[in-house]
């Protein structure tokens, strides 16, 4: 005599049965090993989650604020200096002798951004360490790279394009306030938009670094410091300690290679300015593949 059993939840069941839900494996097929969705997909997910949380529109436009308030200020400053020295010949060769000075003062305040947006870039990931979302993260993405080279692009697409508009805004206020002291800024020039887009692409280069510690460490204090002491803590300990391997030393760290891709011409005591830029792409690449490989290789 055969008994019958009766399932009683048969409409959460799948055409196939409990194997064929696993994929044949018997495991849950919310657990799948398979390669994932979509890479468009992912980085549609990662932008919707960056420009969903109200931390991140905070920190854009903090940004943006930081590099439109300080240009003003630094424009405001040098307009007074460049006045002043006409009456004297050694401060007006001194100023001479640092180029375009009033080039640059629509981005004095990028130091100040690429800690914003660095430490933004720490957060993206590590706050999914923190709060557990890497699980869910992870299940969807079993792969794990492809998540993660959406949060990176999203990142520094967003750091970049930021920088780029905030800078722009920063130029055009300095003209008025430049010209208040009877000198220009021609913020339509190759050379301003050159420093325009190298500044940014810098704060983005930053904030890539900022992804990377963020993963290595997964821990938002920790990969905040970390950014603090590569960028300001580093510089300032490399000043104080003389010598001159220190002094050859001082080139190669991340910050110090902002000034000869920007400069009109060579500086003394600088690397070239391609030499500048494969110093930072290193800064940049070698964190960020370390990263991807302990993602890969870490539990969640």
């Amino acid at each position: 005599m055969s008994s019958t059993t009766i399932d009683p939840t048969p409409s959460r069941r799948e055409p196939g049965g409990p194997a064929h839900a696993a994929g044949g494996s018997g495991r849950p097929a919310g657990l799948s090993t398979g390669p994932g969705p979509s890479f468009p997909r992912v980085l549609n997910a990662e932008f919707i989650k960056f420009r969903s949380l109200l931390s991140t529109v905070i920190l854009l436009v903090a940004t943006a604020a930081v590099i439109v308030g300080i240009g003003a200020l630094a424009s405001w400053g040098i307009g007074q200096a460049l006045q002043s020295s006409g009456a004297d010949p050694q401060r007006s060769a001194a100023l001479a002798a640092q180029g375009d000075i009033a080039a640059s003062a629509p981005g004095a305040g990028i130091s100040f951004a690429q800690l914003i947006l660095g430490s933004l870039a720490v957060l993206i990931i590590s706050s999914e360490f923190t709060t557990g979302m890497a699980r869910s993260t992870f299940t969807a993405v079993p792969r794990r790279i492809p998540a993660f080279v959406a949060k990176l692009i999203v990142v520094a697409v967003s750091a970049f394009v930021v920088t780029a508009v905030s800078l722009y805004i920063s130029g055009v206020v300095a003209v008025p306030i430049f010209e208040q002291y009877g000198h220009t800024l021609d913020v339509s020039s190759d050379h301003y938009w050159r420093t325009l887009l190298i500044n940014s692409a810098y704060v983005a280069a930053v904030a890539a670094i900022g992804l990377a510690l963020g993963a290595l460490l997964r821990n938002s204090a920790g990969g905040i410091m970390a950014l603090v002491g590569l960028f300001f803590v580093l510089p300032i300990a490399l000043q104080i300690i003389q010598g001159d391997v220190v002094k050859e030393l001082r080139k190669y760290t991340p910050d110090s290679t902002l000034t000869p891709m920007t400069a009109s011409q060579h500086l003394p005591d600088t690397l070239e300015a391609w030499q500048a830029a494969l110093v930072l792409g290193a800064w940049v690449v070698i964190p960020l593949v370390l990263a991807g490989f302990l993602l890969k290789k870490r539990d969640v």
